[in-house]
């Protein structure tokens, strides 16, 4: 069940914020019984496997000791794939996938739980850590979390980064994953320890927050912390894949936006309490970043707060 919501609740909002219908989906079981999740609660499919047509993507939601209740449905996913249709699977759904015998070369996104299992039953099969694979019309998912990374990907393709960006946001998603992502998995630590990035970031960070309308130089930063800007370039790109620059600037943006979200401020003061003297430079950084400018930003979600009787000023 969490598989299921996480993958198309950001879809249903990526509708909503568009104001278009970019998504649709059904429900669909091998035949018209409801079908209970793990959690027990119920779902009504909306149609059945044979039924479907004009799909583009079919994804497979199950427990891995599920097994198909139609000796027919495997033929049946292996022609869908072979015109054309995107096949996926989340979470357990790699095991009913791989076991509808699709030739693949392609590597599986498994989640770490099932690894060993995965393996013993499908040992030429390349298992994957990743969070998600997308591979030659074959996408999995590792689970529910990952569900939610993939929606996003789909998001951004079909629409825009900046809406894939304010669905994450709309839901308090800490950030957009990319592909080539590994799973979290458990480790061992000593009790209370966590794995925080390392303190010269963290420091570095707590520097680039402390007063973003007066930007403190990258040279600066490396003076404070008593290392050299290239040793500060290194363990940023190490740490978050980003540079000391590139970082900073997200920092800007990810602030500018809430603030050009959800106040009445005008938009050279949004600029100026970010540090940008020009509005110009300010308005394609945040086209940059979120592919709309500032204004075109505030105008879109205005309209769609208004609509949904959340009436909020527009400047």
């Amino acid at each position: 069940m969490a598989c299921l919501t996480s993958f198309i609740e950001p879809l249903r909002a990526a509708n909503e914020i568009s104001n278009e219908i970019a998504f649709k989906w059904s429900l669909v079981s091998e035949d018209k019984g409801k079908v209970n999740s793990s959690a027990n609660v119920g779902f009504d499919p909306d149609t059945t496997l044979r039924q479907t047509s004009g799909l583009d993507f079919l994804f497979l939601l199950s427990a891995p000791t599920n097994t198909f209740e139609l000796q027919t449905t495997p033929a049946h996913l292996r022609t869908l794939f072979r015109h054309g249709v995107t096949l996926g699977a989340i979470s357990g759904g790699v095991f009913p996938l791989m076991r509808a015998g699709l030739s693949t070369k392609t590597p599986i996104s498994v989640h770490w739980c099932y690894r060993s299992a995965f393996d013993a039953e499908f040992p030429k099969i390349t298992a994957s850590d990743q969070v998600v694979e997308i591979q030659n019309r074959l996408i999995t998912a590792s689970g529910a979390a990952a569900a939610f990374e993939l929606a996003l990907h789909l998001i951004e393709t079909r629409l825009t980064t900046g809406i894939a960006t304010e669905v994450a946001h709309w839901f308090q998603h800490p950030m957009m994953r990319k592909t080539n992502v590994p799973q979290s998995v458990p480790i061992h630590k000593a009790a209370g320890v966590n794995t925080p990035l390392p303190d010269t970031i963290v420091k570095a960070i707590e520097l680039f927050a402390q007063d973003m309308s007066q930007p403190i130089a990258i040279a600066e930063v490396a003076n404070e912390l008593h290392i050299s800007p290239r040793h500060l370039e290194r363990s940023f790109k190490r740490a978050t894949g980003l540079s000391p620059s590139h970082y900073y600037r997200k920092m800007r943006m990810d602030a500018a936006r809430q603030i050009v979200m959800y106040t009445n401020d005008r938009l050279p003061d949004v600029a100026a309490s970010i540090g940008y003297v020009s509005v110009q430079a300010f308005n394609k950084h945040y086209e940059t970043a979120f592919g709309v400018n500032p204004r075109e930003d505030r105008q879109r979600i205005n309209i769609y707060r208004a609509s949904g009787m959340i009436p909020v000023p527009s400047v």
